[in-house]
């Protein structure tokens, strides 16, 4: 409610700044009718236009509050002066005190509220007629240092709520950026797992389809046996690329995401027999005692092995692929090396495999590297972090 009232006021500066002034001139009519004793009589013109003159800065309180308070304090010095000493002299001061503690600084406003009531105070005492320190000098003194403290409040306590809303907001943003950051992040990740699995088998069924075409003419059963491997590879991808966007169908609260279980290196041997029917050589080692990964970890050695694999038999006339399984005490080391020579045109450590095949080792802790080898053909070399034993735990 307040707000909207702030908000109204601030869409109508000319209400705003005229209806103070004209409320105080409106109310000096009866506070000089009931002035000395309290008895009704005529009011006093003077002392009316003497308040409607000392309301006049008011107007420009807003733009120049702390000269505003100056020019009334003179203009109710002079009022006192000459003898127009009425219940409203103060209250022109009141708005223009209120109004530098709502707008200055909290020093500004402690000064100047109290350099004002000191004068109006010291005035009222020495001038007025007769002169003589009165209660009502020292109430003039608390009302205005009253409407000074008054102001500061309002100011703080609506910094503080501006305060308040923008961390609000900022917070709200932050939320707002952290979920386009995960959405982001997750896009990454499915494409990564789409782009390995499509290149993979892409590569392996053109390769099988020309074996087959070669074979058709020459041997019947050989590239029979080279469809069915086809077939075998197509579904396989077909299964794959399933579980993998069919993460996007489902919320938490759906399917099981266990009914299409993720690849890893349990599943090496039937990845490197998927590339053996295409005629590539590949020797696998495996060195150290095997330990079990994290689902995350497995599929990442998995992808990067089948990552490795695939730019081989795409961009490399090899031979011989080794591919190399080390367990050590706290990484699995993963070499794939090949003995051919590489047509792509790209240099070590480009091109979208590469590229996510170190995103994934980066994402657990571990390294990768990858490059032509001194001694001719390509090597990829990764490290990555195996989870502690009992033993290291202890």
């Amino acid at each position: 409610m307040e707000k909207r009232w702030r908000e109204w006021l601030a869409a109508h500066t000319g209400v705003r700044d005229v209806t103070p002034p004209l409320v105080i001139t409106l109310a000096a009519v009866p506070a000089t009718a009931f002035a000395g004793g309290g008895h009704w009589h005529r009011p006093s013109m003077a002392g009316v236009a003497w308040v409607a003159l000392s309301c006049l800065p008011l107007l420009l309180r807003y733009r120049w509050p702390v000269q505003v308070v100056a020019a009334v304090v003179a203009a109710q010095i002079t009022q006192v002066t000459v003898g127009e000493n009425s219940a409203m002299v103060a209250v022109p001061a009141i708005v223009a005190l209120y109004t530098v503690g709502l707008l200055r600084p909290g020093r500004i406003a402690w000064i100047s509220g109290a350099i004002a009531a000191a004068t109006l105070s010291a005035a009222g005492t020495v001038l007025a007629r007769p002169a003589a320190v009165s209660g009502d000098m020292l109430l003039w003194f608390d009302l205005l240092m009253l409407a000074t403290g008054l102001g500061v409040v309002v100011r703080v306590r609506r910094e503080r709520l501006a305060s308040i809303e923008a961390r609000a907001l900022h917070a709200e943003e932050t939320r707002e950026a952290e979920a386009r950051r995960r959405v982001t992040e997750e896009r990454v990740r499915i494409a990564r797992e789409l782009h390995d699995v499509v290149a993979h088998h892409i590569t392996l069924v053109n390769a099988q389809a020309g074996v087959a075409q070669h074979l058709v003419r020459t041997d019947a059963e050989k590239a029979y046996r080279a469809l069915g491997a086809i077939k075998e590879t197509s579904r396989s991808a077909l299964d794959e690329l399933r579980a993998t966007v069919g993460l996007l169908r489902y919320s938490d609260d759906d399917t099981p995401l266990s009914l299409a279980p993720t690849p890893g290196l349990d599943d090496l041997d039937g990845l490197v027999d998927g590339f053996r029917q295409t005629g590539q050589h590949i020797r696998v080692t495996r060195d150290g005692t095997p330990r079990q990964l994290a689902p995350a970890t497995d599929l990442a050695a998995y992808r990067i092995v089948q990552e490795a694999l695939t730019n081989t038999h795409k961009h490399a006339r090899a031979s011989l692929t080794e591919v190399t399984l080390t367990y050590g005490e706290r990484t699995l080391e993963i070499e794939v090396a090949d003995d051919g020579h590489g047509t792509a045109k790209q240099g070590p450590g480009t091109g979208h495999g590469l590229i996510g095949m170190r995103e994934r080792a980066t994402a657990f802790g571990g390294t990768l590297t990858a490059g032509p080898a001194p001694h001719g053909g390509f090597h990829v070399h990764a490290r990555l972090p195996l989870p502690e034993t009992p033993k290291d735990a202890a």
